[in-house]
């Protein structure tokens, strides 16, 4: 076994409020919108949360026009009086709502305006779409009170972890380690396989028999450390975790705990540390310049970037290019 055995849990909370960036306010954000507004916005689970509540306090001429529908919940949703835009199927995580935007702008209803995405993918296969970068989220890993896998990883250690090398995860059938993954299609997902370097073809293809991205035959879904067992991790948003804990978002988390990569630990807006993102609003290319998208999204003066407070509550670091729209797809 190649693991370390120390065990130093990360003061995640503690650190990150005594660097404030848990801010007292509006608490947890409604689900899906209640009525209809000009901009309907699917995808992420990670941002969720932070976006329901921006969209319940950025205005345009003292309207609210961001609707902001949840990765889970009913199996359908309504996004617009049209009717081609009732009975929409919802989209769970970046990628899935990254495609039905791009399918309804290809449809030219206007059902859909913007997408959710805590992962960065400018392939020609998504063209006209333009990242719109918010705040800085980081990532680490969970594992459950009582686990054998130990708090302090290298990068090296998780990917020898994630590519089920024997000298750290045991034999098949009964591996003594088992690494999750959230369902394919989050972005979470995506960005931590680039960070422990393997892909998700060789996920899919089922390489590593040791992985799993299921519980008890369900999908597990992001940030839901419910999900763990002592002899498992998965990737988890910091973001997330101190919005949970503080009880901004409904908490999940169970038992979890993060680790620490690098000898770094896990707090946010850590530039040092291993696995640092920026989170985004996918828009139009076409509509960058025009309202209310511009209004919203674009731009530091943006009503999205001018509520630090509502981003910092909900664990997120104030990202400086905020409003930035460089990152074009295609």
């Amino acid at each position: 076994m190649k693991l370390t055995t120390k065990r130093q849990l990360a003061k995640c909370v503690t650190v990150a409020a005594g660097l404030g960036l848990l801010v007292a306010g509006t608490g947890t954000a409604q689900a899906d919108p209640a009525g209809l507004r000009p901009l309907a916005g699917v995808g992420s689970d990670t941002t969720q949360g932070v976006m329901n509540a921006l969209a319940n306090t950025v205005t345009v001429n003292g309207q609210k026009v961001l609707g902001s529908y949840d990765a889970v919940g009913s199996s359908t949703i309504n996004t617009k009086a049209a009717a081609a835009c009732q009975g929409l199927s919802r989209p769970n995580g970046s990628g899935a709502g990254r495609s039905a935007l791009l399918n309804e702008l290809n449809k030219g209803n206007g059902c859909l305006d913007f997408a959710r995405s805590s992962s960065l993918n400018l392939a020609a296969s998504t063209p006209g779409l333009t990242y719109v970068p918010f705040a800085v989220d980081g990532v680490t890993y969970a594992v459950s009170a009582g686990s054998s896998v130990p708090l302090d990883l290298t990068v090296a250690d998780l990917h020898g972890i994630y590519t089920c090398d024997p000298g750290y995860v045991g034999t098949a059938p009964n591996y003594s380690i088992r690494p999750l993954l959230p369902q394919a299609g989050s972005g979470t997902r995506s960005f931590w396989e680039a960070t422990v370097g393997i892909t998700e073809a060789d996920v899919a293809a089922g390489r590593y028999g040791c992985i799993s991205d299921t519980k008890g035959g369900k999908k597990i879904e992001e940030h839901d450390g419910r999900v763990l067992d002592t002899a498992s991790l998965v990737p988890f948003s910091i973001a997330q975790y101190i919005a949970q804990s503080s009880g901004t978002l409904a908490d999940i988390r169970g038992t979890a705990q993060l680790g620490n990569v690098n000898g770094v630990p896990s707090v946010l807006l850590n530039t040092s540390a291993a696995a640092v993102r920026d989170v985004y609003n996918v828009i139009p290319t076409s509509k960058v310049g025009v309202s209310p998208w511009s209004d919203a999204f674009v731009g530091a003066n943006s009503g999205i970037c001018q509520q630090t407070a509502v981003i910092k509550q909900y664990g997120f670091g104030v990202n400086a290019n905020c409003g930035d729209t460089s990152r074009t797809s295609g």
